[in-house]
This record gives C-alpha cells, structure tokens and sequence, in this order.
C-alpha cells in the first residue's frame, strides 16, 4: 500500500500539480511581481525538503509515523480551499491528449533517471564487480544512451504532430530559445546542488555524529530562514537587479558554503560547523528561487506557460536525481578507498583481514555509524582491539568519502557560474535599455 500510496500517486500528484503551479502563477501576477511569486514557490519546496526530517522526526518520535500522512491529507484539504481565490487559466477544449509523446517522454526520463540512481551501484561505463553487464559493459551507460534515443525520438514526434496540425505536450522550437534554456540549464545545477546538500549533510549528522531526526531537523533550519528571507527580500528590495548577477551570486554563495564545509570537516568536529555552511547555502538557493522562476516563464507567450512548467519540472527532478546519485556514488568510491587503504597501512590489523578486505569490500562499503559497525564487529566474533582499529579506519573514511563528495558539488557549483551568461542582464518586463543587452 505504501509502493501505490505514497510513491506511485503522490508522484502522479506531484506531476500533474507542479507545471499547473508554473501556469497559475502566470496568470495570477503580472510579469512585475512574477520573481517574487515563482521565488516564494521555489523556497517552499526547499524549505520543505529542510524542515522534513524535523516535521518527521517529532511525528515518529512523539506519535506514529502514520501521522506524517495525516499532516499530509490536512494539507491537502487547505490548499483545495484556498485554490478557490485564484484565477484559473482558460482550458483549451480542443486539446487532446498525446498518448504516445506521454509514453516516450515517460519512458526515455525514466530510463536515463535509473541508470544514474544505479551508477553508483553497477558503476557508470565499466561494470564494478559482481554487477551486471551487458556487451562489457555496466548497464547504467546502455539505460542512459537507450533513454536519450527515445526522447529523441519524442521530440521528432511531436515535430510531426505540430506538422499535422495536432496539439503537442511541448513544442520543440522552443528548446531554441536561448532565455529559456539559460534559464532550465540553472535550475539544472541548482537542484544538483541542492540535492547532493541534502543528502550528505544530513549524512554527516545523522550517521556520523548519530544524531536523532529531530536534532538533525534543527541543524538544517538555518538553510531554511536564509532561504525564505532571500527568495522573498532579493525581489522586494533589489527590484531591478540584473538576474544574471543575482544567479551568479547564488551559485557563489553555494560554492562558498561547500567550501567552508569542506574545510570544517575533520575528526571530531560537531554539528555546529554547519551552521555558517547551511545560512550561505540557503541564500544560494534563496537567490535563485527569486529568479529563475520569473525567467522561464518570460522567456515564452504567457499561454506556453503550461509547457514551460513541464520542462521545468523536468530539469529539475532530472538535476535532483543526478545530484543524489552522483553526491552518493562519489562518497561509496572515496570512502571504499580510503578505507581500504586506511586498514592496509595500519598496523593493528591482522594481514589475513586486509587480504580479506581487499576482495570483500572492493565492490564499496555502506556508510554506516561506529555503533553499527562496532556491532557488527562483535557479532562476527573480531577482537576488541583489532575492532578498536576498524572503527578508527571507517571514522576518517567517513569524513574523506564526505570531502570529496563535497568537492565534486563544489566542482558543479563553479560550472553553474560559468553557464549562468545565458541568463538575460535585465528583469522581465523591464524597459529595454537604449544600447544592445549584454
């Protein structure tokens, strides 16, 4: 019940509700107030993705867990009753549904989505060991190429639908439009990076401190205050700030949190070093919620908003999976290495358990906590003092296989910069300047 429940028709919900989202705004605000709403839009989503753990742990930890899906249907019923006081977009009763574009579309974006949640698993090219291959090699890169030819293929069909005449789930000329892919390309890196955030920070305070849902809640509520106070203020108070610069300041904040992060990390550092990481973070993410929105949208006809809301919602799922997956097999490999090499060069462990752990743990170690590991360790009947050993090893492995997870988003972070020119210099709506744009 839960696989239909929660993962089969929330994702349907979430599906049809966030290109609806995109369209309603658009025909609720004026092309003025657009980066704000879009802004208090996109950090709803971010805040929500911060606050989750701590919402979730009071439930679990104070109450059930079935609570959780209660808040859910609460929050469901609010929003069908305040839906009422906006205005709806004119529905198009010709519109028919395009089956076959919905089915290859789904298809391809599933395809090439697996294949980077399993890259870290069965590798990305070359199979890792005891993982499948196909031709030689890893299945991950044939999901991949199989899912790009079949969007592809979507997009030449709905190139022939437009020739016919027929209604189409997006148009492909509009793909050619350099505001609005400088403006997907963005929310691409954003939620790359935000996702490769969320899922090693909570890492570090859960697994490696051992702190509780809830605790680790608190921790990443910095991000989340930051977060509303630039989505909400950068439009508010900067009204006519050129949104390449305030994307291009975003990023950099990000950069700058993954850097002092990285920096912080060591052997017995607390949950306070994120602190300054999560406030910059938030920022980061704040700016570009307050932009990016606005940009897609304006970068098309108001009535291609429906479109453009798909497209978006796309980039940035496909950004989020790539985020997690790449954040995730990036720390399996750095800490199967580290700790590898760790355990050969240290001399309290036994050579017939660094023979062993050679062939065992090549194919990646989980990252697990001292106290599960140390369990571990006595129900397999290891020596306290070899044990004492093992656990040293996994601890700085810990943190290596965090830093260079880190620093592979700190490496994306930079590339967002660069790839940020194609966002215009002037707000939408704005009055054009009297020379060219820059």
């Amino acid at each position: 019940m839960l696989l239909i429940g929660w993962s089969l028709l929330e994702g349907i919900g979430a599906a049809l509700i966030m290109p609806a989202v995109v369209a309603l705004v658009a025909s609720n605000f004026g092309r003025a107030d657009r980066p704000r709403a879009y802004g208090l839009v996109a950090s709803a989503g971010a805040i929500a993705v911060a606050a989750g753990p701590l919402i979730g742990g009071l439930f679990t930890t104070y109450a059930s867990w079935r609570w959780v899906f209660v808040g859910e249907v609460l929050v469901v019923l609010i929003i069908l009753a305040l839906a009422r006081r906006m205005d709806d977009t004119p529905a198009d009763k010709t519109a028919r549904m395009d089956i076959v574009g919905t089915v290859l579309s789904a298809l391809g974006l599933a395809l090439v989505v697996f294949g980077v949640l399993r890259s870290g698993t069965w590798g990305l090219i070359l199979p890792k060991p005891n993982a499948p291959e196909i031709l030689g090699l890893s299945p991950v890169i044939w999901l991949i190429l199989i899912g790009g030819c079949v969007l592809a293929g979507f997009l030449g069909w709905e190139r022939r639908r437009l020739g016919r005449g027929e209604g189409v789930l997006i148009d492909p000329a509009m793909l050619n439009n350099k505001l609005l892919r400088g403006g997907l390309v963005s929310f691409f890196f954003q939620y790359l990076l935000q996702a490769g955030l969320f899922f090693a920070v909570p890492l570090f305070l859960s697994v490696a401190l051992g702190l509780s849902a809830i605790a680790t809640g608190v921790q990443l509520l910095p991000l989340s205050i930051t977060l509303l106070l630039a989505a909400a203020g950068v439009p508010k108070v900067f009204p006519n700030a050129s949104p390449r610069r305030v994307v291009r300041v975003g990023f950099l904040s990000l950069l700058a949190s993954l850097v002092i992060l990285i920096a912080l990390l060591d052997l017995g550092a607390g949950p306070e070093i994120i602190t300054w990481p999560m406030l910059l973070a938030g920022l980061g993410i704040g700016a570009l919620a307050s932009q990016l929105g606005a940009i897609t949208v304006s970068a098309v006809p108001d009535e291609q908003s429906g479109e453009v809301g798909g497209l978006q919602n796309t980039v940035t799922n496909l950004g989020a999976s790539i985020g997690t997956a790449l954040a995730g097999a990036v720390l399996i490999s750095a800490l199967t290495g580290s700790f590898i090499a760790g355990i050969q060069d240290n001399p309290g462990i036994p050579e017939e358990v660094k023979s062993n752990a050679q062939v065992e743990l090549g194919n990646g170690i989980p990252f697990i906590s001292d106290t599960d590991l140390r369990k571990a360790l006595e129900d397999a009947g290891v020596p306290a003092a070899e044990a004492d050993a093992i656990v040293e090893e996994n601890e700085q492995s810990r943190l290596d296989g965090l830093r260079a997870s880190l620093s592979v988003l700190a490496i994306f972070a930079i590339l967002a910069f660069v790839f940020a020119s194609g966002i215009p210099t002037r707000q939408p709506g704005a009055a054009p300047p009297t020379g060219s744009d820059a």
